[in-house]
C-alpha cells in the first residue's frame, strides 16, 4: 500500500515531532493527537492504517484507549511507552496491542516493526503461503519446507508454528500461546511452551541456538520475524 496513514496518540511534543519527521521521510502520512479524547475522535472519524499509542496520556490511561479502540478497530496498534515492566508489556499485548516499544526507542526499529505489522495485515487476505528467509509454510496444504525440503512436524508443533505465521511480526505472550495451543487450563504451564519452542527451532532454524525466525522477547513471549 502506498503512503499508509499513521495516527500518533502521544502528549510529548518532542516525541511527536520526531515521529512526524521520521515517518513522513519514509512516505507515511501522519495525524497527531495529544490526548486520549482527541485520539479516539480522530481514529473514529478517519480510521488510519496503523496507530502509535502512548500509555501515559494526560486525560486517560492508554490501556483504556487501547481497549476502546479494540472494540472496533482491527488494524495494527503499536505501543510506545516509558513503562518498561514486564507486567505492563504483557498487559498491553493481551489487551490487543500488536507490538510494544520502550521509550527511548530506535527509529529504525520502529519502522521495521511497523512494516512487519502492516505487511501481516495486508497479507492475511492475499495468500495462504508464508515465505521468509529459508522457510515456506502453506497454511492450506499444512506443509512446511525449509531450504526447499519438506519438514515433518507434530500436530502440536504445526499448530504452534501456524499461530506464529498468522501473527507474523506480532509479539505473542506466553499466556496467549498456551491458551491458544493447549487450552485455558495450561496458561501457567510455561514449561510446555519452552519444550515445544525448542523442538520447533531444531526443525526450522539454521542455528537453533541463535534463532532468527522465532525470536524470544525476554520475559514476555515470542515473535515470528519476517525481516
Amino acid at each position: 500500500m502506498n503512503n499508509p496513514e499513521v495516527l500518533i496518540i502521544d502528549d510529548e511534543l518532542p516525541i511527536c515531532k520526531l515521529l512526524v519527521i521520521t515517518l513522513e521521510s519514509s512516505d507515511y502520512k501522519t495525524i497527531v493527537a495529544n490526548s486520549a479524547k482527541e485520539g479516539l475522535i480522530k481514529a473514529a472519524n478517519h480510521p488510519p492504517d496503523i496507530i502509535l499509542l502512548d500509555l501515559g496520556l494526560p486525560d486517560a490511561s492508554g490501556h483504556d484507549v487501547l481497549k476502546q479502540l479494540r472494540e472496533w478497530y482491527n488494524k495494527p496498534i503499536i505501543i510506545l511507552s516509558v513503562q518498561s515492566e514486564e507486567s505492563d508489556i504483557v498487559l498491553a499485548l493481551d489487551e490487543g496491542a500488536n507490538d510494544y516499544l520502550i521509550k527511548p526507542f530506535r527509529t529504525g526499529e520502529l519502522l521495521a516493526r511497523m512494516r512487519s505489522a502492516l505487511r501481516n495485515m495486508y497479507a492475511e487476505n492475499e495468500s495462504n503461503v508464508f515465505i521468509s528467509n529459508h522457510m515456506e509454510v502453506d497454511l492450506v496444504a499444512r506443509t512446511v519446507r525449509v531450504n526447499g525440503e519438506l519438514v515433518k512436524l507434530t500436530a502440536t508443533e504445526y499448530t504452534l508454528l501456524a499461530l506464529f505465521v498468522k501473527n507474523e511480526g506480532k509479539v505473542l505472550t506466553h499466556q496467549y500461546l498456551l491458551r491458544e495451543v493447549w487450552g485455558p487450563g495450561y496458561i501457567q504451564q510455561s514449561q510446555y511452551l519452552r519444550v515445544f519452542i525448542a523442538q520447533l527451532r531444531k526443525k526450522i532454524e539454521t542455528d537453533p541456538n541463535n534463532p532468527t525466525i522465532i525470536v524470544t522477547e525476554s520475559g514476555v513471549g515470542y515473535r515470528l520475524s519476517g525481516e
